[in-house]
């Protein structure tokens, strides 16, 4: 029943992956198709389910993974540490892709530098090493980084610190340390003061020159602190509040003890889970919906309304894939998803650094210099459909295809790369 029960983790895992390698790579980010795009700021569309599922599966496999018997000792407490900064460095070296630079070294040998600084930062933070290794060195590579950002050196004066990556490594090492720490009565108080605590602090906190209660685009209680705090390491298209920013994070940690209750249930409810989370699943989107009218449904904010609207979406995807999957035979659509699943964030951080290599890499066409995506995109797909929105799709799709190669390839060897 476990192995049955992981499995469907598993598919959803690869759902999840596959939907977001779509949204993040489109050939033309003015020609996409609704669905696809993100919320232009209240609201929710299915591209911002990807994220919340992605925290969600990460709780959901915990209960499968830890002995939650098992108490907050030393031992557990350097392994979960050892794993949040590694998923969080990951993160951080995508940011710094862009602003590295080796003396006068330009164009393709300056891409191919970074490419093998990248794979062994990479084959550091996923190797198997020993437990101590694995912790100096993801101290060691969080210490250098955050250094270089605070340095004074002009070159990192204004890499990102936040990003996706980095808050799944921040609310898994915290969801972690609440699923070993508390009993699932303190863990329920835990969650609801984390949601009402935001829900107030958002609502009822002043910020100079704001009123309170102020939701809107860079004016909100979050967004001040992010430039307060981390003023020049923000997101580039903001530069004065981040998607990913700290007061935000909090709510997301409920997020993963969403996922974390799942995985319990699933362990306990056997062949009538799929029925608790589909009951569950809709209740909590109910609630969100009723919350939103006073707290708005916002993933760049992930409101407190969010985390119980994805969830509920979480768990009714989950409950369906569980339905359709739940007799664990090997069909072709299983063993796809599956191999999409289970290496998340070798697909995470490589869909991260293969866009900015090839972007770094230019050609010329005619007059024109192009960057070899886009010299792909244009001269290949572009050609090939009438409507913009069609290319523009089939690129993801071609993405997926390339990540489906290599993931076939890892997958026959039986390699499985984990933080």
């Amino acid at each position: 029943m476990e192995k049955q029960r992981v499995t469907s983790i598993d598919i959803f895992r690869g759902f999840t992956m596959m939907l977001m390698t779509i949204v993040n790579n489109p050939g033309d980010w003015g020609n996409v198709y609704a669905p696809l795009l993100h919320a232009e700021w209240h609201g929710a569309t299915p591209t911002d389910m990807v994220f919340p599922f992605f925290v969600f599966i990460m709780g959901t496999a915990m209960p499968f993974s830890t002995n939650e018997n098992s108490g907050i000792d030393k031992a557990n407490f350097f392994k979960i540490l050892t794993r949040s900064l590694r998923i969080f460095n990951l993160g951080l070296v995508l940011n710094f892709f862009s602003k590295i630079r080796i003396g006068e070294v330009e164009g393709t040998p300056l891409v191919i530098i970074k490419l093998v600084i990248s794979i062994l930062v990479a084959y550091t933070l996923l190797g198997n090493f020993k437990p101590k290794i694995k912790l100096y060195t993801a101290i060691g590579l969080f210490v250098l980084m955050i250094g270089l950002c605070f340095s004074g050196i002009e070159t990192y004066a204004s890499v990102r610190i936040p990003g996706v990556l980095q808050r799944i490594g921040v609310v898994y090492f915290f969801a972690a340390l609440i699923f070993l720490g508390f009993n699932f009565r303190q863990q329920l108080i835990a969650g609801a003061a984390l949601l009402f605590g935001y829900w107030a602090a958002m609502a009822l906190i002043p910020i100079p020159g704001q009123s309170t209660g102020n939701y809107g685009i860079g004016t909100n209680l979050a967004a001040w602190l992010d430039n307060t705090l981390l003023p020049g390491h923000l997101w580039v298209t903001s530069k004065t509040w981040d998607p990913e920013g700290i007061l935000s994070t909090f709510p997301a940690i409920v997020t993963a003890l969403l996922g974390i209750w799942t995985g319990k249930l699933l362990q306990n409810k056997g062949s009538e889970a799929f029925k608790w989370l589909l009951g569950v699943g809709i209740a909590l989107i109910v609630v969100g919906l009723i919350w939103d009218l006073v707290f708005p449904i916002n993933k760049a904010l992930w409101t407190s309304s969010y985390v119980l609207f994805a969830g509920g979406w979480a768990m009714v995807v989950l409950s369906i894939v569980d339905i359709i999957f739940k007799s664990g035979r090997p069909k072709a659509v299983t063993k796809f998803l599956i191999m999409w699943g289970v290496n998340p964030m070798i697909v995470f951080y490589g869909s991260g650094i293969i866009p900015r290599a090839l972007n770094a890499i230019k050609i010329l066409d005619g007059e024109e210099s192009l960057a070899l995506l886009d010299y792909f995109y244009e001269k290949g797909l572009v050609p090939m459909f009438a409507n913009p929105m069609k290319s523009s799709l089939a690129y993801a799709i071609s993405y997926v295809a390339f990540w489906s190669v290599i993931l076939y390839f890892l997958d026959r060897r039986k390699l499985v790369f984990k933080v």
